[in-house]
């Protein structure tokens, strides 16, 4: 995992090596100051020489002007390392996320993948810029600091030392249980955050039935979940931080004392005794730059291994190694016995078999839960069939890429999902290099233009977050137009009308004519005065396809589809 943490750094060696190289000298720098007051102490201060006194003080000042400025770029470009490799793992994970099937977000909450994108990764920069960085200082200054004490003064050198192992122990073993509390806690502001992304999408809702204290009722309980995993994580932080304060303390007094000590007895000078002291506080820097190091490890890397985890999970519809990009595609389809079934569910179809000509209109019909809409979503490949094949023009879809495949395929649904943005913004997501002239051409097809004419901001207006300021009929219409610009052979409706007025159905149904033109439209619908235009009728039971045929020659059956025909009609 630490090899895979390390990768995100290839593409930044030289800021890499700028930080690092800054962060060495100005740990270097740390060291010279406890010996030039040594010098200043016991060589310039006895010989009462005022000039080289002054000397000396300026030189201290060059190289805290030179450690100022070092800090600078450590803190700044260190960061900015930090932020690029955080930001490469949000990129990378955002574009794996684009790569997963239906299958993965049927099973996961919105939430969840944005905590995972956004809490999750938020300390990793701080552990890539500080990590390696203050972990190799902090064992520099820390030999470099020894080393010089110990020409000082050997015995009180190795006393001093003595208390380092029992820090780092202790911060070891408070990083075990730290690393625990922060895996729930990540685990919890997930939580948290499903919480609130579901409150407030479903607003209308919950606002209609008045379960305003209930929403809040269960999200305090995600917020004190949420509060106390992160009070636990800080409590061990808190012992942890102060345990290794009190030592540290311990070490300043017991070098003050047998400082003093040596220094009665003639084993020190007044200098080396005040350098000891500098030096002992430059020593114990480190140690708590390690300390930092093992505390901040446990956050960061709980972080990481949730990106990791998602980073590792694999597309269950992915573009097999031969897959070939497909170019216009005329629109024949065909099922070979097909059967399919969701994850830890029976079959929903079984044994399928049905073809369909380019250019036809073909309506699925039956009760709800059939498959009608499953058999649908095996085209573009959401999911893929468990047996048989899928074939269009002769080629079985899992041999061609994904996005040739689905360029083909255009989708008008009931529950229509608009980006929060303008009118014309939407549209030219059917064709993002789309001119302003063809989005107009596809607005005007879709029986759309009158409507953005009366808005003062015409293709400019903002509709909301999923639409929310149009009706359903202009969301309906919207998602027609997109279709248009995106022209597809193969067309998919979803029960497009099902929701509207007898009027507005009217409007959409001319678009949706229009739209049909040409193309292989797949109908899927509960209201059968709809379709009793199709080429073709399908008839879905949980048995299957039962019946296929015209609108009257089902009729003239007398079986499943003139039963509906029957319950809708009263005939």
């Amino acid at each position: 995992m630490l090899k895979r943490f390390f990768s995100y750094y290839k593409p930044y060696k030289k800021l890499f090596i700028l930080d690092f190289s800054c962060a060495v000298i100005a740990a270097l720098l740390e060291l010279a100051f406890p010996l030039a007051v040594h010098r200043v102490v016991d060589d310039l201060l006895p010989s009462s020489n005022w000039t080289w006194i002054l000397w000396g003080c300026v030189s201290l000042l060059g190289i805290y002007i030179i450690s100022a400025a070092l800090h600078y770029v450590v803190t700044y470009w260190g960061h900015k390392l930090g932020i690029n490799i955080e930001s490469d793992m949000r990129k990378d994970l955002f574009t794996h996320v684009q790569k997963l099937s239906f299958r993965f977000f049927d099973n996961n909450k919105t939430g969840h993948l944005v905590s995972r994108m956004t809490n999750d990764l938020m300390d990793i920069g701080e552990i890539a810029h500080h990590g390696p960085e203050d972990f190799f200082i902090a064992l520099m200054t820390l030999t470099g600091a020894f080393a010089i004490m110990f020409t000082i003064n050997p015995e009180l050198a190795v006393l001093t030392f003595i208390i380092v192992p029992l820090i780092i122990s202790l911060s070891l073993y408070f990083s075990k249980k730290m690393s625990v509390a922060f895996s729930r806690f990540f685990t919890d502001i997930a939580d948290f955050n499903a919480r609130v992304e579901n409150n407030v999408s479903g607003m209308r809702v919950v606002q209609a039935f008045s379960n305003e204290d209930h929403e809040i009722a269960q999200f305090n309980k995600n917020n004190v979940r949420f509060r106390d995993s992160k009070l636990i994580a800080y409590r061990v932080m808190a012992w942890n931080s102060s345990i290794s304060y009190i030592l540290m303390k311990i070490v300043t007094l017991f070098v003050l004392l047998c400082g003093t000590w040596f220094v009665i007895n003639k084993n020190m000078t007044y200098g080396e005794f005040l350098a000891f002291i500098l030096l002992s506080n430059v020593f114990l820097g480190p140690i708590q730059q390690i300390n930092g190091v093992i505390e901040m490890y446990p956050k960061g890397i709980a972080g990481f291994k949730r990106f990791t985890e998602m980073l590792d999970t694999e597309p269950d519809v992915a573009d097999a190694p031969d897959a070939m990009d497909v170019g216009h595609l005329e629109g024949n389809i065909k099922f070979e016995d097909v059967s399919f079934g969701y994850e830890g569910k029976d079959n929903v179809l079984e044994h399928i078999n049905l073809t369909i000509r380019a250019g036809e209109t073909v309506a699925l019909v039956g009760p709800s839960g059939a498959g009608k809409t499953t058999i649908c979503s095996l085209l573009p490949r959401f999911y893929d069939i468990k047996e048989g094949s899928l074939l269009i023009d002769g080629i079985e879809t899992r041999k061609m890429t994904l996005a040739s495949l689905r360029a083909q395929i255009g989708i008008v649904q009931q529950d229509v999902f608009l980006f929060d943005g303008s009118i014309r913004e939407n549209i030219a997501y059917g064709d993002l290099d789309a001119s302003e002239e063809e989005i107009w051409e596809a607005a005007k097809r879709a029986q759309l233009e009158d409507i953005i004419l009366s808005q003062s901001e015409g293709m400019d207006t903002m509709i909301g977050e999923r639409g929310v300021k149009l009706s359903g009929g202009q969301k309906q219409r919207l998602s027609i137009a997109r279709m248009f610009l995106k022209n597809p052979s193969i067309l998919i409706l979803d029960e497009a009308t099902s929701a509207l007025d007898t009027e507005t159905e009217v409007a959409i149904q001319l678009a949706l004519t229009e739209l049909s033109i040409g193309r292989t439209t797949l109908v899927i619908a509960h209201r059968l005065a709809t379709i009793k235009n199709a080429d073709r009728i399908i008839v879905v039971t949980e048995e299957g396809i039962t019946e296929q045929g015209s609108h009257q020659e089902l009729l003239d059956l007398k079986g499943a589809y003139n039963r509906l025909h029957e319950a809708q009609f009263g005939v």
